[in-house]
Protein backbone atom coordinates (compact mmCIF):
# COMPACT_ATOMS: atom_id res chain seq x y z
CA UNK A 1 0.00 0.00 0.00
CA UNK A 2 2.90 2.47 0.95
CA UNK A 3 4.14 1.69 -2.52
CA UNK A 4 0.64 2.38 -4.46
CA UNK A 5 0.82 5.68 -2.27
CA UNK A 6 3.97 6.92 -3.07
CA UNK A 7 3.47 5.86 -6.75
CA UNK A 8 0.37 7.85 -6.50
CA UNK A 9 2.35 11.24 -5.59
CA UNK A 10 4.98 10.81 -8.14
CA UNK A 11 2.40 10.47 -10.67
CA UNK A 12 0.53 13.38 -10.08
CA UNK A 13 3.42 15.76 -11.03
CA UNK A 14 4.35 13.98 -13.98
CA UNK A 15 0.51 14.44 -15.33
CA UNK A 16 0.77 18.20 -14.72
CA UNK A 17 3.85 18.14 -17.14
CA UNK A 18 2.45 16.47 -19.75
CA UNK A 19 -0.49 19.08 -19.26
CA UNK A 20 2.35 22.01 -19.76
CA UNK A 21 3.54 20.53 -22.71
CA UNK A 22 0.42 20.43 -24.80
CA UNK A 23 -0.05 23.62 -27.09
CA UNK A 24 -3.17 26.13 -26.49
CA UNK A 25 -6.54 24.66 -26.92
CA UNK A 26 -7.18 27.11 -29.38
CA UNK A 27 -4.57 25.31 -31.59
CA UNK A 28 -6.09 21.87 -31.65
CA UNK A 29 -7.38 21.12 -35.32
CA UNK A 30 -10.62 19.51 -33.77
CA UNK A 31 -11.45 22.08 -31.34
CA UNK A 32 -10.78 24.94 -33.88
CA UNK A 33 -12.93 22.97 -36.20
CA UNK A 34 -15.90 22.20 -33.42
CA UNK A 35 -15.90 26.23 -32.48
CA UNK A 36 -15.99 27.35 -36.43
CA UNK A 37 -18.99 25.23 -37.38
CA UNK A 38 -20.61 26.75 -34.17
CA UNK A 39 -20.12 30.11 -34.77
CA UNK A 40 -21.01 29.45 -38.71
CA UNK A 41 -23.88 28.15 -37.41
CA UNK A 42 -24.42 31.21 -35.08
CA UNK A 43 -23.95 33.24 -37.68
CA UNK A 44 -26.58 31.78 -39.80
CA UNK A 45 -29.18 31.90 -37.44
CA UNK A 46 -28.92 35.77 -36.47
CA UNK A 47 -28.93 36.52 -40.12
CA UNK A 48 -31.72 34.02 -41.56
CA UNK A 49 -34.93 33.93 -39.63
CA UNK A 50 -35.80 30.83 -41.09
CA UNK A 51 -33.05 29.23 -39.89
CA UNK A 52 -32.54 28.01 -35.94
CA UNK A 53 -30.28 26.70 -33.85
CA UNK A 54 -30.23 22.98 -32.51
CA UNK A 55 -29.81 23.94 -28.99
CA UNK A 56 -29.62 20.77 -27.05
CA UNK A 57 -27.68 19.06 -29.73
CA UNK A 58 -25.02 22.25 -29.19
CA UNK A 59 -25.31 21.61 -25.59
CA UNK A 60 -24.42 17.52 -26.12
CA UNK A 61 -21.67 18.23 -28.46
CA UNK A 62 -20.62 21.09 -26.39
CA UNK A 63 -19.97 18.16 -23.46
CA UNK A 64 -18.55 15.87 -25.65
CA UNK A 65 -16.05 18.50 -27.72
CA UNK A 66 -15.24 19.44 -23.57
CA UNK A 67 -14.54 15.46 -22.65
CA UNK A 68 -12.10 15.71 -25.92
CA UNK A 69 -10.32 18.09 -24.43
CA UNK A 70 -9.96 16.22 -20.68
CA UNK A 71 -9.22 13.27 -22.54
CA UNK A 72 -6.32 14.96 -24.06
CA UNK A 73 -4.58 16.10 -21.12
CA UNK A 74 -5.98 19.54 -20.66
CA UNK A 75 -7.62 21.05 -17.56
CA UNK A 76 -10.67 22.89 -16.59
CA UNK A 77 -8.85 25.90 -16.71
CA UNK A 78 -7.46 25.45 -19.97
CA UNK A 79 -11.14 25.11 -21.46
CA UNK A 80 -12.07 27.92 -19.36
CA UNK A 81 -9.22 30.00 -20.73
CA UNK A 82 -10.32 29.05 -24.42
CA UNK A 83 -13.73 30.28 -23.49
CA UNK A 84 -12.94 33.53 -22.22
CA UNK A 85 -10.52 34.36 -25.00
CA UNK A 86 -11.84 37.14 -27.13
CA UNK A 87 -9.11 37.58 -29.50
CA UNK A 88 -9.07 34.09 -30.70
CA UNK A 89 -12.85 34.31 -31.30
CA UNK A 90 -12.79 37.81 -33.08
CA UNK A 91 -10.21 36.49 -35.17
CA UNK A 92 -12.07 32.96 -35.79
CA UNK A 93 -15.47 35.03 -36.74
CA UNK A 94 -13.71 36.93 -39.03
CA UNK A 95 -12.51 33.99 -40.87
CA UNK A 96 -15.87 32.63 -40.99
CA UNK A 97 -17.47 36.02 -42.39
CA UNK A 98 -14.78 36.04 -45.15
CA UNK A 99 -15.77 32.56 -45.85
CA UNK A 100 -19.22 33.07 -45.84
CA UNK A 101 -19.10 36.36 -47.96
CA UNK A 102 -17.41 33.99 -50.67
CA UNK A 103 -20.42 31.61 -50.49
CA UNK A 104 -22.87 34.65 -51.07
CA UNK A 105 -23.55 35.47 -47.07
CA UNK A 106 -23.11 38.91 -46.63
CA UNK A 107 -24.76 41.44 -44.15
CA UNK A 108 -28.03 42.60 -45.51
CA UNK A 109 -28.23 39.32 -47.41
CA UNK A 110 -30.75 37.50 -45.57
CA UNK A 111 -31.45 35.23 -48.61
CA UNK A 112 -27.59 34.85 -48.90
CA UNK A 113 -27.35 33.47 -45.33
CA UNK A 114 -30.51 31.33 -46.06
CA UNK A 115 -29.28 29.50 -48.72
CA UNK A 116 -25.86 28.76 -47.57
CA UNK A 117 -27.41 27.76 -44.29
CA UNK A 118 -29.12 25.33 -46.32
CA UNK A 119 -26.25 24.14 -48.15
CA UNK A 120 -25.01 23.21 -44.82
CA UNK A 121 -27.81 21.92 -43.93
CA UNK A 122 -28.33 19.29 -46.69
CA UNK A 123 -24.33 18.43 -46.98
CA UNK A 124 -24.95 17.68 -42.98
CA UNK A 125 -22.00 19.60 -42.38
CA UNK A 126 -21.44 19.99 -38.35
CA UNK A 127 -22.85 23.81 -38.89
CA UNK A 128 -25.47 22.43 -40.65
CA UNK A 129 -26.24 19.87 -37.81
CA UNK A 130 -26.67 22.57 -35.17
CA UNK A 131 -29.24 23.89 -37.79
CA UNK A 132 -33.12 23.64 -38.30
CA UNK A 133 -34.77 24.89 -41.24
CA UNK A 134 -37.99 26.67 -40.27
CA UNK A 135 -38.58 27.58 -43.84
Amino acid sequence: MKHLILSLILAIPAADAVAQTLPPLHEDRRVRASFYAAGMADIFRNNCTELSGRDLRGLRYALALRSYAFDKGYTKDDVDTLLKNERQAEILRQQIVRDLGRRGAKPGNEAGYCAVGREEIERNTLAGRLLRDNG
